[in-house]
This record gives C-alpha cells, sequence and structure tokens, in this order.
C-alpha cells in the first residue's frame, strides 16, 4: 500500500509560508539542495529543475502522486504554470479553481480524505503531501510519514504546517540529518 508523506519545509516556530505564501526566507545551501535533487528530484517544480542541475526527464524515486492545496498550487499559476510538477499526477483540492487543460493537474472539490484512501489503494510510488496547513489538518488522520526539513528561522507569522481540530498525533524519529546552513531534515513515521 502506498503511503502519504508530508514532506515540508518548517520553520523553528511551525510555518511552512510567510502569511503571502513566501519561502524564500529559508535558508539553502549547496550540500542540502545537491542532496535534495539526489534523494528527493521529484520535489523539485519542473520549472526550476533544470536551474538546479537537474534533467527534466529526471525519473521519480519516492513520490509519483501530489496532493495540495490552493495556496501551494497559486504560486505556479502566478508564473505561468498551470502544473508546477508536470513529472508527477498532481491533485488540487479547491472548491474555485477552474478545471485545467491538462492531464497531469486534477482540481478536486470533493473530501480530500476520501481521495487519499482511494488513492493509496492504487499501485504506484508514494504520495507527497505538498502544502498547504488547511489540508494537512484534514488528512492528518491519513498521513503515514513525515520529513521535515526544519530551518533554523523564526517566521512570527504565516501558514502553519498543520490547522484544524486539536488531535495529538504521536509520531517516531526514524532518522535525521544536518546542512551547513543549520536546518535539519527528520523522518518521522506514524507511532
Amino acid at each position: 500500500m502506498r503511503k502519504l508523506v508530508y514532506y515540508v519545509g518548517v520553520s523553528l516556530d511551525g510555518y511552512i509560508a510567510g502569511p503571502q505564501g513566501e519561502i524564500d526566507f529559508y535558508p539553502m545551501c549547496d550540500d542540502m539542495m545537491a542532496w535534495i535533487t539526489e534523494r528527493y528530484p521529484d520535489t523539485v517544480p519542473t520549472p526550476l529543475r533544470e536551474s538546479v542541475g537537474l534533467p527534466i526527464d529526471t525519473p521519480n524515486k519516492v513520490f509519483d502522486t501530489l496532493v495540495m492545496g490552493r495556496g501551494t498550487y497559486e504560486p505556479g499559476l502566478a508564473i505561468g504554470s498551470s502544473s508546477p510538477y508536470n513529472h508527477l499526477k498532481q491533485y488540487v483540492f479547491s472548491s474555485t479553481l477552474a478545471p485545467v487543460d491538462n492531464p497531469q493537474v486534477e482540481i478536486v472539490d470533493t473530501d480530500p480524505v476520501e481521495l487519499v484512501r482511494r488513492l493509496k489503494e492504487e499501485a504506484g510510488l508514494d504520495i507527497w503531501l505538498c502544502g498547504g496547513g488547511k489540508l494537512a489538518g484534514q488528512l492528518l488522520g491519513e498521513v503515514d510519514g513525515l520529513i521535515i526539513k526544519s530551518y533554523p528561522v523564526i517566521a512570527g507569522d504565516g501558514v502553519r504546517a498543520f490547522t484544524g481540530d486539536f488531535q495529538p498525533t504521536r509520531f517516531e524519529v526514524t532518522q535525521r540529518r544536518e546542512f551547513s546552513n543549520g536546518a535539519q531534515v527528520t523522518w518521522f513515521d506514524r507511532a
């Protein structure tokens, strides 16, 4: 069975983006970018692949499907990309977006839990929960693993990693790695 994995960057105070969706305040470094392109090439947006030395046709290693909320999807639209991860099947949860003319993108206005449960039953690589916090809160009961890139930054405000009902959920650390920018990546499995 496929797993739903929340792979996301987070500030020390629990924000995945700034109030306007900003993510440029996260410090990047060469060793971390090399690690991302090697271990998780699937998570590099298609329009950015060549600029980070990743061929457009690099095969997916971990994920072949992505679920995201409208706020996570909109920055791609702002730069003219209706399919920011064209190498993945993308499901965008929104009740206001119109359908997209691209077979890789499906706008979904139904219950995300039902869709994710169906996707988990299909053959393939894992499913990447890309964001945002509201969708992550709705899908918390379906999250099998977390890959948290924790950056040594306080955001102060923005989009929380999880937004929703109070539902304490335990996860166990399975691995941790640190980079030259002070960021740590921690892998968690549902306890």
